[in-house]
């Protein structure tokens, strides 16, 4: 695997250029790479316009996100082949954009695959984890990268450890009915369901399951449990696995360490770790969720969804009230309480506010073609922290808020919205704040607090700035050009 490796970043080296490599760290180089993309692609978008084609120039200047200051662009990682299959069977396809298109992109992988070896070099671990990921975004046939992340090709294409092993049982995943056995899927389509040893309809499955108390959909990280249909289960079990591929290169270093990281980007592999799935419920409505979780919760008629930690299982229900923010959130909480071992008082005497301000971060995240993005100026978290500081003039000094846990807070009644609020700006700032100077240090601060290693002094010792000059450049972030 290594001089495969030594061979894709030779190739890329050269293709990278002498004026791009001068970049001082490996963050400017992929910047330098990233603005000459944008304008190669314009380049390419222009001539489409020239030739009339214009589906195939709007499809080349999406491609990429405009780059915004406040915005995380977290590329997916996908099997393209039928997509681009697809493509190519579209007539207003161009086969000469189509070349050129493509020509681009491989060579923009290669020359960002390349910077994989200086960010180890540099100890950018997490930086080289977000390479490998956008060089598969450019190029998803990259066989050095998808090799990296452990991927293994079978018949053209590239399958996850437990894909390949649904593959070795001829299971497939379909979109609406989840992994069936290829030979059930034509008709399962057809209306039939398979269910205790027989065919029968699916109306009659769906009488006999809610009896039993319906179905479970299960995925590579999730475990489904709904009386609703097999369909809406499997629709949320797939936003599940999403969310979970861009918490996953966003928190890398929360659940790898620096030498775990190091070792798979030289070529070494993941680290070999027992599967784990999380739970989760998903009622029909409010109303069956609000009946079965009352008890545990008496503010549960308020939410529109709720993580236990002591039972390790979210809860959600369907219906128009149900949103996109609400799910992020708690599952968030139960992807930094069952991703790595924990302490027993998480948050319980300090710090409790960046628990919630992390999972109120991950309430912006939008879906894009093949990618996603966390931020923005405009997200409602943020912009409701900016109203707390600039209008109200509300702010809680770090070296307060830091000494707050859990149950102090949650008695604070009179400051326990503006200082959730606060917590989702804080957090946005230790995210983007001079070009994400402090995103390595609020993730070791997390693995702090959730490890049980944490004091009122440690946000403070990880930054290596004092609170007060934190809070001062809080308040510069918040009322910077950034937001006009």
């Amino acid at each position: 695997m290594n001089s495969l490796v030594a061979r894709f970043s030779c190739i890329a080296a050269i293709l990278l250029g002498a004026a791009e490599l001068r970049a001082e760290t490996v963050g400017e180089a992929r910047a330098s790479l990233v603005e000459g993309h944008v304008g190669r692609l314009g380049e390419l978008a222009q001539w489409c316009e020239e030739q009339g084609l214009d589906r195939e120039a709007e499809i080349t200047r999406g491609w990429l996100p405009p780059v915004e200051p406040l915005v995380l662009f977290v590329p997916l990682v996908e099997d393209a082949t039928d997509r681009a299959a697809a493509s190519d069977r579209d007539a207003r396809l161009s086969q000469a954009w189509r070349e050129r298109f493509d020509t681009l992109r491989q060579t923009q992988a290669a020359a960002l695959f390349a910077l994989v070896a200086r960010a180890v070099e540099e100890h950018r671990y997490s930086i080289g984890f977000e390479l490998l990921h956008e060089t598969l975004r450019e190029d998803p046939q990259h066989e050095a990268a998808r090799l990296l992340l452990g991927y293994r090709e079978r018949d053209a294409h590239w399958l996850t450890r437990y894909e390949w092993a649904k593959a070795q049982v001829n299971q497939v995943w379909d979109a609406r009915f989840g992994w069936l056995p290829k030979s059930q899927l034509a008709r399962y389509a057809g209306g039939e369901r398979f269910f205790k040893g027989r065919w029968v309809g699916a109306e009659e499955d769906a009488r006999q399951r809610g009896a039993l108390g319906g179905w479970e959909v299960t995925t590579e990280h999730y475990r489904v449990r709904t009386n609703h249909s097999l369909e809406e289960g499997v629709r949320l079990a797939s936003r599940l696995e999403r969310l979970y591929d861009v918490w996953r290169q966003v928190f890398v270093r929360y659940y790898l360490t620096d030498a775990e990281l190091g070792k798979l980007l030289a070529g070494g592999g993941l680290p070999v770790r027992a599967m784990l799935r999380y739970n989760v419920t998903y009622f029909s409505n409010r109303t069956q969720y609000v009946e079965a979780l009352k008890s545990q919760e008496p503010n549960i008629a308020i939410s529109t969804g709720y993580y236990r930690g002591k039972s390790k299982t979210a809860y959600f229900f369907a219906g128009e009230e149900q949103d996109d923010s609400n799910l992020y959130h708690e599952a968030t909480h139960q992807l930094f309480s069952e991703t790595r071992n924990v302490g027993p008082h998480v948050g319980r005497d300090a710090n409790f506010w960046v628990i919630e301000g992390i999972a109120c971060s991950m309430e912006s995240l939008v879906e894009g073609d093949r990618y996603c993005t966390i931020g923005g100026a405009d997200a409602l978290r943020l912009d409701n922290a900016r109203t707390r500081l600039l209008r109200d003039d509300f702010y809680v000094p770090l070296a307060e808020l830091t000494a707050i846990g859990m149950n102090a807070l949650q008695r604070d009644a009179q400051r326990i919205s503006p200082i959730y609020s606060e917590s989702s700006g804080l957090t946005y700032f230790l995210m983007f704040a001079q070009g994400g100077r402090y995103r390595d240090a609020l993730v070791d601060y997390l693995v702090a607090i959730y490890t049980g290693r944490d004091g009122p002094q440690t946000l403070a010792e990880l930054t290596q700035t004092p609170y007060a000059e934190l809070d001062r450049q809080y308040r510069e972030f918040m009322t910077s050009n950034q937001f006009d």
